[in-house]
C-alpha cells in the first residue's frame, strides 16, 4: 500500500470510537485484569495511548517538521501507570478522544505537501525516521493496541471455553 495521509487518518480518527464502543458498559472484571505478569490491563493500554498522544505522535511530528536535527525524547513505557491508577476508564476514554481529536485537527492544519513526508528526524534507538514512517507507525500502533485490548478481554474466558480453545487463535 502506498502512503496516504487520508488513509492513515481513517484509522487514526476511528481508534477512539472503536475502543469506546468495544469497552462501553463493560465491568471492571473485563478491563482491570491483565494477561499475566508484566502485562497491561485494558485500562493501562488506554492510559498508554493517552501518553502517546501527549509525548509521542504530535511532538515528534513537530520535531520532524520544525527541528529535524533534534533527537526524539525516549518514551517512558511506565509513565501511563499512574494515570491508569488515578482515573476511571470512562475518564481515560474521554481524555483519549479529546487528545486524538486535537491531534488530528493540528495535523490537518499543517497542510502537508509531498516533500514534507520525506522530512526526517532521529529516533534515539532506530535512527533516522521520516514523517511517513512516523504516521504509518501511529496507524499500526493503534491497530496493535486494538488487537491487544481484544486479546486481553478474550483471554478472560480462556479456561472457560473448554475444547473450543483449539479454534480460537486469540487465546493462544
Amino acid at each position: 500500500m502506498e502512503f496516504s495521509l487520508d488513509k492513515s487518518l481513517e484509522i487514526i480518527a476511528n481508534t477512539p470510537v472503536v475502543i469506546s464502543t468495544l469497552l462501553h458498559n463493560l465491568s471492571d472484571d473485563w478491563t482491570d485484569r491483565n494477561e499475566g505478569e508484566n502485562t497491561w490491563t485494558v485500562k493501562e493500554v488506554v492510559a498508554h495511548l493517552i501518553e502517546c498522544e501527549q509525548t509521542n505522535w504530535l511532538p515528534r511530528i513537530r520535531i520532524v517538521l520544525n527541528s529535524p536535527e533534534t533527537v526524539f525524547a525516549p518514551m517512558d513505557m511506565q509513565a501511563h501507570m499512574e494515570q491508569a491508577k488515578n482515573h476511571s476508564l470512562g475518564e481515560l476514554l474521554v481524555q483519549f478522544d479529546q487528545l486524538r481529536a486535537n491531534a488530528i485537527r493540528e495535523l490537518k492544519q499543517y497542510d502537508l505537501k509531498e516533500e514534507d513526508f520525506l522530512k526526517t528526524a532521529t529516533h534515539p534507538v532506530i535512527g533516522k525516521v521520516s514523517l511517513v514512517n512516523l504516521i504509518s507507525t501511529w496507524t499500526a500502533h493503534d491497530m496493535t493496541h486494538l488487537a491487544q485490548i481484544a486479546r486481553i478481554i478474550a483471554r478472560q474466558n480462556k479456561e472457560l471455553v473448554g475444547n473450543f480453545k483449539q479454534y480460537l487463535n486469540i487465546l493462544n
